[in-house]
């Protein structure tokens, strides 16, 4: 992959989260026969403490099949999504992952001299898990709907109909991007809103998914406008954004601008900010901003993380809108999200949020992560969220 331009800028560069997906993304660079060899290793690894434990030989063997087969076909499933243009991720990284899961679980349950269904029983399903959060749930496109009342808009209107989209991370047109347009048009809003992060980090250069970023965007119409900003510069520095927004016509971008819309309730101001990352600069920004603010009417802020909500609810924003986060993208029940690339951690981690004088709301986005991220979604599904802003 080329590396972004000015991604040096962005301080997510240093993160443990994006030296986690640079690392994995190398992994795909791996030959098959290591992995390969690997899985042979650990298949004897699994056989000998089992034999160890409990020297049964049609155990040991229905270990070693169960293990085997698993692996094969989370690998089946992990190629087939390039293959049948659903998703464009690396898969060695993950079926090196999850190989090293189910020897350690089989080696585990051989210690404890667990009986081989056992083991079978607890194994084999993490394929299932694969294919649901692969094939699945990244496609699980769902509306979300939300309610707002201002007082600062006249009550005598029908509510605006204001679409939230964040975080669609093309790689190349797929089923899902198909979908999102389908919803678009569908729900036909007043006006629609885009977060940040057009393009996949694995993607930032491609000419290609530049071209489907295009194709996608360029179909999205509303009356009152699209209004959309950058997202992580890393993924998309502020260069990259206008290449794939110039000559659309359908919406405008808004570096470190304000628009006002007259609306049949009132005033929609729109602030929309390039973050940077740098909480100093991306709080000072703000500041700068709300100086030239409107006066009146209602004030929605675009920006690509929640980092700065705090200071949006002292600044007097009435409506923050964000993505980012992608939900944490994996969450486990109870735990929840493993993952949150918000310098806030999960403070804002997706869902909506009252602070006061403003209403958050971070979306679990529509794409995925990049690099060598699997592109999977478990107890996340990508959403889009239309808003009824009404008067009273």
């Amino acid at each position: 992959m080329t590396k972004p331009q000015n991604s040096a800028v962005d301080p997510l560069e240093h993160s443990a989260l994006h030296t986690l997906l640079v690392q994995t993304n190398r992994l795909q660079e791996t030959p098959v026969f290591v992995i390969i060899l690997f899985m042979a290793l650990n298949t004897g690894l699994v056989d000998g403490l089992w034999w160890l434990n409990k020297p049964d030989v049609p155990a040991v063997i229905l270990v070693a099949a169960g293990y085997l087969l698993a692996n094969a076909v989370d690998w089946i499933l992990l190629r087939a999504l390039r293959t049948t243009g659903r998703s464009f991720g690396p898969d060695r990284p993950s079926i090196l992952a999850l190989s090293s899961l189910r020897a350690f679980l089989l080696v585990l349950l051989g210690i404890l001299s667990a009986p081989w269904w056992l083991a079978l029983l607890l194994v084999i399903p993490i394929s299932l898990l694969v294919f649901y959060s692969t094939w699945i749930e990244p496609f699980r496109l769902g509306v979300t709907n939300e309610k707002l009342v201002t007082s600062k808009w006249s009550p005598n209107v029908p509510p605006l109909r204001l679409l939230q989209i964040g975080d669609i991370h093309v790689e190349y047109v797929t089923p899902r991007e198909r979908q999102l347009n389908r919803l678009v048009e569908e729900l036909k809003p007043d006006v629609i809103v885009f977060t940040g992060d057009f393009v996949n980090l694995s993607n930032t250069n491609d000419p290609k998914s530049e071209e489907a970023i295009r194709e996608i965007i360029g179909q999205w119409k509303a009356p009152f406008g699209v209004y959309c900003i950058s997202g992580t510069p890393l993924v998309e520095p502020l260069s990259r954004v206008k290449d794939f927004v110039k000559d659309l016509d359908n919406l405008k971008l808004l570096p470190n601008q304000w628009i006002t819309i007259q609306t049949p309730g009132g005033a929609l101001n729109i602030l929309g900010l390039v973050v940077t990352h740098d909480m100093k600069r991306d709080r000072d920004m703000l500041k700068k901003m709300m100086q030239v603010a409107p006066k009146s009417g209602f004030h929605l802020l675009l920006m690509h993380p929640p980092d700065i909500a705090p200071e949006a609810n002292d600044a007097g924003i009435d409506l923050y809108l964000c993505g980012h986060t992608h939900g944490g993208q994996i969450r486990l029940p109870i735990v929840g999200a493993l993952f949150s690339s918000s310098h806030l951690g999960n403070r804002f981690i997706m869902g909506r949020y009252e602070l006061g004088t403003t209403t958050l709301y971070t979306s679990r986005g529509v794409g995925m992560e990049g690099l060598g991220a699997p592109r999977a979604r478990f107890l996340c599904p990508p959403e889009i969220i239309l808003w009824e802003i009404s008067g009273k």
